[in-house]
């Protein structure tokens, strides 16, 4: 259905009983379509999601797809789109189910890194980490729930004005799930191809690690403008999912480090024991890894290929709709980390695969699925899946590592004179610690740069939803000196938590409550909860 025949065909429709009257067509897809619509018992803009398909005709598939929806209004994150109600009404004689969700004035992360993709060749490595970050943020509130996403992709978060990262589509892959087994007729797997973790592709159970899989796959697409398995046909990606390793994402962007290289590498592995643990592990590392090399624009290698599922014939299945891989010949713009994006309208259309794919003939691989149940024991630093060898790697992060332990003992010797200055680098602000022998033993110092400006405190940002609220500054990862200098201006009460945490350094804020962004009120302001790190390794 065109997009013309779908404003034509809804506009000035309603739901509900008339509550939510359907405006503009904002996205639509093989199983979906995005209204913008009106609640007139709010007196609000929300966004609806109609569900267009057979399923829609069957009962145990509109109460399993009720059942998911109620649990996903109970997610509450920055990085999350709300999701306010659900239901089933009458359209062109056709029960179809709805959801009712939080209307985000942004667009797509797809067409966000089009446009990346357009200007530097992929998304710089620093900005992707960061959005990759936002999106496990959001899979670590679900994954808490017992929510698995099972859809991951660009076309699932949304990307504000602002630049906040919005997940969307929480428990739809799985109310899907639960109509595929009564569609014998046409068979599904669910999910997007180029994003199935080995398990999807295999029809075997799924975990919080199978998302993991997916923002893997996803993060490759960011740093490099490209998937690193695509072919023409579903069949030939699964093929590729189970079988095939990808290259690694330095090979086609060379300004990436090897750090990024290994946090790829293990987010892909195909035994989900192999994966990160969970949503929070990840999204540490992602995090560790983006402050931990400079930044540097993409550079990217041409004619750099990645792997094409070649080994089943693209005959099997007709093709499907693909994301463009980057253009060859593209001029490339120096990168500035904190250049803006220009918005785009929210919702703007762009292909996508097919939610649901055609599994024919009950599709097994001919070969059984390549890993056990006990992890295989391998080197992540420097691994690579091209089969090349990682010796001169291991050897040189052996080599990087003893320089930086070294390094690390001749500069706490030497910061042990700084006195109490708290602002001195790698200093402590307690003279009682400074001498001590444990700072050798994996301690980390301030690191004072990272700052929060007074204003962000005296004059916050408006709420979206009410002008009488404000949202709370994002004081994370910002040195707790600034964040008490800001707070005191703004005369807000905070309550300091230390926890033991040596990754980001001796005062820097690991975590908020309320959330950054919630909408509080300024005349009746709660108070605010940091967690901030002692500069201390975990003790056991």
């Amino acid at each position: 259905m065109s997009q013309d025949g779908a404003q034509g065909r809804y506009a000035g429709r309603a739901l509900a009983g008339g509550r939510y009257q359907l405006r503009d067509l904002l996205g639509e897809g093989g199983m979906a379509s995005v209204h913008l619509a009106y609640d007139s018992v709010l007196d609000r803009q929300v966004a609806i999601k109609t569900l267009h398909t057979e399923l829609g005709r069957e009962q145990a598939f509109r109460e399993r797809f009720r059942r998911e929806a109620q649990a996903v209004a109970k997610l509450t994150h920055t990085n999350i789109v709300s999701v306010f109600d659900t239901g089933e009404d009458d359209l062109d004689g056709m029960t179809t189910p709805y959801i009712v969700m939080e209307y985000i004035e942004g667009r797509p992360l797809g067409s966000v890194l089009d446009e990346d993709v357009r200007q530097y060749g992929a998304m710089p490595a620093d900005k992707a980490l960061k959005v990759t970050a936002d999106v496990l943020a959001a899979l670590e509130i679900s994954h808490e729930m017992g929510l698995v996403h099972r859809d991951i992709k660009p076309g699932n978060v949304m990307m504000t004005k602002r630049g906040v990262v919005k997940v969307m589509d929480f428990g739809i892959a799985r109310a899907m799930q639960s109509g595929v087994t009564s569609m014998t007729q046409t068979g599904m797997v669910v999910g997007t191809p180029q994003y199935l973790s080995p398990e999807q592709a295999l029809g075997r159970g799924v975990d919080a690690r199978s998302d993991l899989y997916s923002v893997g796959i996803m993060l490759f697409q960011l740093v490099t403008g490209r998937l690193p398995f695509d072919a023409d046909s579903p069949l030939a990606i699964a093929y590729a999912h189970v079988q095939e390793e990808p290259v690694t994402a330095s090979s086609i962007n060379r300004a990436l480090p090897p750090a990024v290289d290994a946090l790829i590498t293990r987010a892909l592995k195909k035994n989900p024991n192999e994966r990160f643990p969970s949503a929070e592990a990840m999204r540490t590392e992602c995090l560790r890894v983006a402050s931990s090399f400079q930044v540097a624009a993409p550079s990217i290698v041409p004619g750099a290929q990645t792997s094409s599922g070649a080994g089943v014939g693209s005959a099997v299945f007709p093709p499907v709709d693909q994301s463009t891989p980057a253009p060859s010949g593209h001029v490339q713009t120096p990168y500035h980390p904190n250049q803006p994006s220009t918005p785009h309208p929210y919702g703007t259309p762009t292909p996508s695969p097919a939610y649901g794919y055609p599994q024919q003939g009950g599709y097994q691989p001919s070969t059984p699925p390549p890993y056990n149940i006990t992890p295989q024991h391998s080197t992540a630093v420097g691994s690579t899946g091209g089969g090349r060898n990682n010796k001169p790697v291991i050897i040189g992060s052996i080599v990087v590592s003893v320089v930086a332990v070294v390094g690390l003992i001749v500069a706490l010797t030497l910061s042990n004179g700084d006195g109490d200055d708290e602002t001195a680098g790698g200093g402590s602000s307690s003279a009682s610690v400074s001498g001590s022998p444990s700072k050798a033993a994996g301690y980390r110092g301030p690191d004072v740069s990272k700052t929060i400006a007074k204003d962000q405190c005296e004059e916050p940002q408006e709420s979206y939803n009410d002008p009488d609220k404000i949202r709370l500054p994002d004081f994370t990862f910002k040195y707790i000196k600034s964040v008490k200098e800001c707070a005191q201006a703004a005369g807000w009460q905070l309550k300091i938590e230390e926890v033991d945490e040596n990754t980001f350094g001796e005062g820097s804020v690991r975590d908020q409550f309320p959330p950054p962004d919630t909408d509080v009120d300024p005349n009746d302001m709660p108070e605010i909860t940091l967690k901030v790190s002692t500069g201390y390794p975990p003790s056991s």
